[in-house]
């Protein structure tokens, strides 16, 4: 079969999508012009998401929705760095979750910059070091990152979006697995691989780590080392893979915030709302927290009890709810709320991705 008509095909095709793309790339830096004199933050997820939705709706195949999200992921990146390229910051060192996390939202243009620790994150954004952070706050089976909880009480970023990362763990050495004496990771992945380490390497000792990273670049060092970390840590340290997908729960999802200063600007329709409470220390008071919310038919979605490191068991409780801050429903809810609660601290509104 002669191909070259079918690749003349292509290549028009590729010229037709180039002219397009840079038609797009013009209209986006006029819109970006009007932003800018107004204000108004070039980032914002709720539209992004909203143009994800539109597209996935005239998408008719064979490309994936994940391969579409992907395309405009990029598109959307290299578009935001023209106007005004992003700094990220994120809970390092490199080519851990977290950094996935962040290029899964942002795409490749942005600078990234990893830190040492959570308040870390929050301290450059608070500072105007980085447009924008990202922390992990909970895992499907390991539950809440207590630090990034504690961070949202303590200071005033808010949670502009959130990104959903499916934790696929490998086992990360230069040596066989039948050699291998010790496995490092953070305490959490230790956890998620326990009953696989337990079957397949019952003898080999288990040692936290900093970090998943800090795990690969001793397992690249150190003969009989093994690391539990993410296929992006092999390829950034040159470590093989072993055995991939080795977590006990074959679905272990980590759910990361993205911070930023201010939010980002009205609803979507398909939104989430954080928000603190505390209450007071009475029968009945967290009931009447929640009725609030139950009796305008705004469902809860989470509620998480944290010790406040104010006084002795004074405790804040850390809700998500369906729908945006400025919805009318949230507004009258919170209003009723702060009738008789000490504290209600909204955390940022968010759009909910499918």
């Amino acid at each position: 079969m002669d191909l070259n008509p079918v690749r003349d095909k292509i290549d028009a095709i590729d010229r037709e999508i180039i002219a397009k793309l840079n038609e797009r790339f013009r209209l986006a830096h006029e819109v970006a012009r009007v932003k800018q004199e107004a204000g108004l933050p070039i980032y914002h997820p709720g539209r992004e998401e909203a143009l994800m939705r539109k597209l996935s709706d005239v998408n008719t195949g064979p490309l994936s929705e994940a391969g579409m999200r992907a395309i405009y992921r990029e598109i959307i990146s290299a578009m935001i760095a023209l106007e005004e390229p992003l700094t990220i910051a994120y809970l390092g060192p490199e080519a851990t979750y977290t950094e996935q996390a962040a290029r899964k939202n942002f795409g490749a243009q942005p600078k990234y910059v990893p830190l040492a620790t959570i308040p870390d994150v929050f301290a450059a954004v608070e500072k105007g070091e980085a447009h924008h952070g990202v922390v992990p706050i909970e895992n499907s089976t390991g539950g809440v990152v207590s630090h990034s909880m504690d961070m949202l009480a303590e200071t005033d970023l808010t949670i502009i979006n959130q990104i959903f990362l499916p934790i696929e763990h490998c086992l990360i050495s230069n040596s066989a697995l039948e050699d291998i004496k010790e496995v490092h990771s953070k305490d959490q992945a230790l956890a998620q691989c326990r009953d696989w380490l337990a079957r397949h390497l019952p003898h080999a000792k288990q040692v936290d780590a900093d970090s998943t990273a800090q795990a690969v670049k001793l397992a690249g060092e150190t003969e009989g080392v093994a690391a539990l970390a993410s296929e992006l840590a092999s390829e950034r340290y040159g470590v093989p893979v072993i055995k991939r997908n080795i977590q006990d729960v074959a679905i272990s999802v980590t759910r990361f915030i993205v911070l930023g200063r201010e939010p980002v600007g009205g609803g979507t329709g398909h939104d989430r709302t954080s928000l603190i409470l505390s209450i007071n220390d009475e029968p009945g008071a967290l009931e009447n927290a929640i009725k609030p919310f139950s009796s305008r038919g705004i469902n809860m979605t989470k509620i998480e009890s944290r010790l406040s490191r104010r006084k002795a068991w004074d405790y804040l409780f850390y809700i998500d709810i369906d729908g945006h801050w400025e919805d009318e429903a949230v507004q009258a809810a919170v209003t009723e709320l702060k009738a008789g609660c000490p504290l209600v601290k909204w955390l940022g509104s968010y759009p909910v991705k499918d």
